[in-house]
């Protein structure tokens, strides 16, 4: 249900910033330091929102990836733990200190 409200909300999001952009045709000078150029400004909204897609995405793939490393790291160390626990349970170790069972006499 989140992943749905989530698509909802992008979507609207894209929607708005499409009106936002066809509505903004002008044609804008753009200094890079080295020249100017006029580009319309619906290239800009546009590429900008695009560059700041690609930023989020990228933020969000690293995030993921370190956290499937972290779940890889804590799954080996809880199966070192349970093989650890089950070495505690090998036939002969006596685990309830009450229970005496004394081996038959002959």
């Amino acid at each position: 249900m989140r992943f749905q409200w989530s698509l909802i909300l992008g979507l609207i999001f894209a929607l708005l910033t499409a009106i936002f952009a066809v509505m903004n045709v002008d044609p804008v000078p753009v200094n890079f330091g080295f020249d100017v150029v006029s580009i319309p400004l619906i290239l800009i909204i546009l590429g900008c929102a695009l560059i700041g897609g690609v930023v989020v995405g990228s933020y969000g793939i690293y995030r993921q990836y370190k956290l499937q490393k972290e779940i890889k790291s804590l799954k080996t160390e809880l199966a070192k733990l349970s093989d650890a626990g089950n070495v505690m349970d090998v036939p002969g170790v006596q685990d309830d200190p009450l229970q005496t069972e004394e081996p038959a006499q002959r």
